[in-house]
């Protein structure tokens, strides 16, 4: 078995997705990996309720599996007691992983500058790195010191398409307001504006809104691989993207077998 690698996935207090938490966590701890969970100021957080019950007549909620996971991860000790930001030291993970969700809750983590430049500074050790619908405004607000672009700048990637967050808006709007509109901008225009060439580098899919990926079939999934740098759409995507996340830590050495935590400091100073 691979040597068991550090994941730190941040969180903020409430309004997560649960699937894009709960699979990748129970996946990622299935095979042995440890995941570090990070909220604000050490807070235990929490997901979206809506999707554990039904946004809309217990309906457009997460799946019975991923519930399932989720349940699980609530009797963790990393969720009972997670890190906060501040404290992250990003030298010390073998990779980064950045779930997403759409309630108002999320805005916390979306615009932090704090938990940007934690980002920053993991971005710049060129280890795993996956990141999943809305998480994937975590990176392209996340600037290089060097050049001020996003770090995703150069990379090719995939995040919320503007299809799936309008037409979920305009299904739920006449219950739920804003509640899939986190921001004015959808995810996927703010997204390609932190690229350089967005019609070469952002990869929407085939188009889906009801077919989901499941742990046996792949099929309706889609994940964008771009060296070590994973992005996917939404939680359909989930599993799949766990898998290949989980694939790409294990085919890098892992810090605690090269000893090489040191070296990552004196390379982040």
């Amino acid at each position: 078995m691979a040597s068991a690698r550090r994941i730190l996935m941040p969180l903020p207090d409430h309004d997560f997705d649960v699937t894009e938490v709960a699979v990748p966590w129970r996946l990622l701890t299935r095979a042995g990996h440890e995941v570090v969970i990070a909220t604000e100021r050490g807070a235990r957080p929490a997901a979206d309720p809506k999707l554990l019950t039904g946004v809309i007549l217990g309906q457009l909620g997460a799946d019975p599996e991923p519930r399932a996971f989720y349940a699980e991860l609530e009797r963790s000790p990393e969720f009972a007691t997670p890190m906060a930001w501040d404290g992250i030291d990003p030298a010390t993970f073998d990779g980064l992983y950045l779930a997403g969700g759409h309630a108002p809750g999320m805005r916390q983590y979306l615009g932090s500058a704090a938990l940007q430049r934690k980002v920053a500074a993991f971005w710049k050790l060129s280890r795993p790195v996956a990141a999943i619908c809305h998480g994937v405004l975590v990176l392209a607000r996340t600037r290089d010191e060097a050049t001020g672009e996003s770090v995703i700048a150069r990379s090719k990637t995939t995040c919320l398409p503007g299809y799936m967050e309008r037409t979920a808006y305009l299904l739920t709007a006449w219950k739920l307001g804003d509640y899939y509109r986190t921001y004015p901008a959808y995810v996927e225009a703010e997204v390609k504006a932190a690229l350089r060439d967005p019609a070469a580098q952002f990869v929407r899919g085939k188009r889906t809104l009801v077919a989901r990926g499941t742990e046996k079939d792949d099929r309706p999934a889609m994940v964008v691989e771009d060296g070590r740098y994973l992005s996917a759409r939404w939680p359909g995507d989930a599993y799949l993207l766990a898998r290949k996340f989980r694939e790409l830590l294990e085919a890098a050495p892992a810090i605690a077998d090269q000893g090489t935590v040191g070296e990552a400091k004196a390379q982040l100073a």
